[in-house]
């Protein structure tokens, strides 16, 4: 497969020029390569040096990812910016990066996934950033307690930030927005949710959630945008026969 007809691929399955005006991050391919063959494909959530080791030891030709390095402004190459743009460049490893695109997707976004692994029904776009919906909501076939929800999304294991556990200690109504959306529990309140799910945290959502009768729980950034890009590498390897892998480093954030 060529770079591309990897891209047009990507543009096809994810909505990335519909929220060109909206997303601060460039979407799309951020860095190129020489080589126009792709043949192997590493799914990452972060574009760090760390990640581009892992990637060139795996043999990618192109790594994909949600945090890419280029965010609407010029920056200029020096210190670490310069560090991971010549580790890519010097490895003939192209980036390719895909934000709000892959957190609103109804199948393949962050969100989407994770309601779909806690089996909500009736799920529809929740969460309105610059008046776009990005994530979903949703109703529970059977009730759970907070921690039966943690441990079907994170596992038994699974530290989050934070768990308010302010509403009811049986839910029903799920909202949920990935990564960094903690003062957006103002819209699952509104709407009357019996828990609010998001990555980050923050200190003014805890008296907004105690006193509004609402649960929380604030799983990091990093775990609740795992998701859309596994599932856009599962995606891939199906529908093309390239070889994908999902490089898993956690920030514990």
């Amino acid at each position: 497969m060529t770079l591309e007809e990897l891209d047009a691929y990507f543009h096809e399955i994810l909505p990335i020029d519909e929220f060109a005006g909206i997303d601060s991050s460039r979407n799309g391919l951020q860095v190129s390569r020489q080589s126009r063959k792709v043949a192997r494909v590493a799914f990452a959530v972060d574009a760090a040096l760390q990640v581009f080791d892992e990637a060139c030891a795996w043999g990618a030709d192109l790594l994909f990812v949600h945090h890419g390095l280029f965010w609407g402004r010029e920056e200029v190459l020096r210190g670490p910016h310069y560090q991971r743009i010549h580790t890519l460049i010097q490895n003939d490893l192209a980036l390719y990066a895909v934000h709000l695109p892959l957190d609103a997707h109804l199948s393949l976004g962050n969100n989407a996934r994770m309601a779909a692994v806690l089996g909500l029904a009736e799920v529809e776009p929740f969460g309105l950033v610059r008046n776009v919906p990005i994530g979903v909501s949703g109703r529970l076939a059977h009730p759970l307690s907070l921690e039966e929800v943690q441990e079907r999304l994170f596992g038994p294991a699974f530290s989050p930030l934070a768990v308010l556990p302010f509403g009811t200690p049986r839910v029903e109504s799920v909202g949920i927005i990935s990564g960094g959306a903690p003062l957006e529990v103002e819209q699952a309140i509104s709407q009357g949710l019996d828990l609010y799910i998001t990555g980050d945290a923050n200190h003014v959502a805890y008296h907004r959630c105690r006193e509004s009768g609402i649960n929380a729980i604030f799983a990091g950034h990093y775990a609740t945008e795992t998701w859309g890009v596994r599932a856009v590498a599962e995606k891939l390897a199906v529908d093309t026969g390239i070889e994908t892998t999902f490089l898993d480093l956690p920030t514990g954030l």
